[in-house]
């Protein structure tokens, strides 16, 4: 997976966004779904010539797993918003199993974007820093925990959760900061208690990396797009770029940690049962 792989995901994404803007089908209605299929290509590739390991050629089986749980969680978060009403959607197949067929190819380029997003962030930091004569640094410890400090997180997150279901409608639309941060306060401190991956100081840096440049290609994306989502948010929703109220750029990077909490809890949770941690391939980031 060298070089024609990089090209041929900077082919998909560039063939889909210009006929998209000419309004042609199938790009018209589909861009979201192939130009991320095109971007997770390309990073993969990328990642893979540069360390000679990543998702889709060193562990395709891992890589079904995070595609395939990225349809259930974000799932989770559709539900959260029929109680935000943050944002809906518009320009649909009218077929229903193309919808949902629609849908599951969308949700399931969710993680696996944020993912192949901060590795290649990883690596294009690592990059930089041989070529200024460094070293990249190595990840560093997780964030301090001390021992009353657990509890009080995953309580802190399981309130932020579940604040939206516990006020007025007209109140729970201004609680999307909560619902972005609680699975962060959640699950990385019962992560840390299974013994697997936490939200490291490399890590965040990656991820916050990879949930911006995300963010700014969903939302260019879905801009010229006829298959689309509106945003109803309401906080500066007159200033906006692209879809996305400016203030709501802040919620990637967030967005991204969640996204690291809540595959690794799940896969522990899947492997342990089902393969054993033997079988886990580790987050490179």
């Amino acid at each position: 997976m060298g070089t024609t792989w990089i090209w041929l995901g900077v082919a998909i994404m560039i063939v889909s966004e210009a006929a998209t803007l000419a309004k042609i089908e199938p790009f018209w209605s589909w861009n979201t779904p192939i130009c991320w299929t095109g971007f997770i290509l390309f990073a993969d590739a990328v990642v893979y010539r540069a360390r000679g390991d990543s998702w889709i050629r060193s562990n395709p089986r891992e890589f079904a797993l995070l595609t395939l749980a990225s349809i259930p969680l974000w799932l989770i978060f559709e539900f959260f918003n029929l109680y935000l009403d943050n944002w809906y959607y518009e320009g649909l197949p009218e077929n229903w199993w193309l919808r949902m067929f629609g849908y599951a190819w969308s949700f399931g380029t969710i993680w696996p974007a944020i993912f192949e997003g901060a590795e290649l962030t990883a690596v294009l930091r690592a990059g930089r820093a041989a070529r200024a004569g460094g070293r990249s640094r190595p990840a560093l410890p997780a964030l301090p925990a001390l021992p009353a400090l657990p509890a009080l997180w995953i309580g802190a997150g399981a309130v932020m959760l579940a604040s939206p279901f516990f006020v007025p409608p007209s109140v729970a639309r201004y609680l999307a900061a909560p619902v972005w941060l609680g699975f962060i306060f959640l699950l990385d401190p019962i992560n840390g208690r299974l013994g697997v991956e936490r939200l490291t100081r490399e890590r965040i840096i990656n991820l916050a990396w990879s949930g911006l440049l995300c963010g700014v290609l969903w939302e260019f994306w879905n801009f010229w797009s006829r298959a689309k989502w509106h945003y109803t948010v309401p906080i500066m929703e007159h200033l906006k770029i692209f879809e996305m109220p400016v203030p709501g750029y802040l919620g990637f990077p967030a967005f991204a940690f969640e996204c690291c909490t809540m595959y690794v809890f799940v896969r522990a949770l899947i492997w342990r049962v089902y393969a054993g941690p033997r079988q886990m391939r580790a987050i490179a980031l």
